[in-house]
């Protein structure tokens, strides 16, 4: 039925969160988290944003990051906080079924990030990371796949498989970024506060808005 399309429910509560790390590379033996910024929403009602800085002791960010995210070590030495603490609040949203969560590259970025937050805190996390978040995230990267080739959900599909399929999709002349995406659905936006995970999360959203005319999610 047409009015269980994200589209029409004006009520629907929503958690968009993004990480920002020290290392471009994902697989990198000393890549951590250093950013993570969510903002849980109502329709357009934000219920609350949090921008918090990862504190370890150990973080070396790489100079390429740093370029890209606007790093410097001395903003980090004043803000940061406790990593756990960041982490058991975003949590409280993550596992919360009544949020859709919501980002840019999730599947191949962020979902290993939050894994890699939990396994840096050692004991002070128990347990495994619980995936099942998973079931009801939308990744805009893989959505704007989606539109841009023209595939569609069939009935019966597996949401997450499918998108799991458009994350791996590499394609020439394929351009999905975040930047791209806002140029594409008129959203705008200051490139030079792009890798800012409270920015990014913020234009993230407005593009989701609009993409969801575009797809029968």
């Amino acid at each position: 039925m047409k009015e269980k399309l994200l589209r029409f429910r004006k009520k629907q509560k929503y958690l968009i969160f993004d990480y920002e790390t020290c290392n471009l590379n994902l697989v990198a033996g000393d890549n951590k988290p250093w950013q993570l910024a969510f903002t849980a929403m109502e329709g357009d009602r934000v219920i609350e944003q949090k921008d918090y800085w990862l504190k370890w002791d150990d973080l070396n960010v790489s100079p390429e990051a740093a370029k890209i995210t606007g790093f410097s070590y001395s903003k980090y030495n004043k803000r940061a906080s406790d990593p756990k603490e960041a982490l058991d609040h975003f949590e409280d949203y993550l596992y919360n079924d009544d949020y859709i969560k919501i980002g840019h590259n999730l599947l191949g970025f962020d979902v290993y990030m939050h894994n890699l937050h939990r396994k840096l805190l050692g004991d002070r996390v128990k347990g495994k990371t619980d995936h099942s978040y998973l079931f009801k995230l939308v990744d805009t990267l893989c959505v704007a796949k989606a539109i841009k080739k023209e595939i569609k959900i069939n009935k019966g599909d597996n949401f997450l498989a499918w998108q799991y399929r458009l994350s791996n999709l590499v394609q020439r002349g394929l351009k999905c970024s975040l930047q791209q995406c806002c140029k594409d659905y008129d959203v705008p936006f200051d490139s030079s506060k792009l890798h800012d995970a409270l920015y990014d999360i913020s234009i993230n959203y407005e593009v989701f808005k609009k993409m969801i005319w575009d797809i029968e999610l």
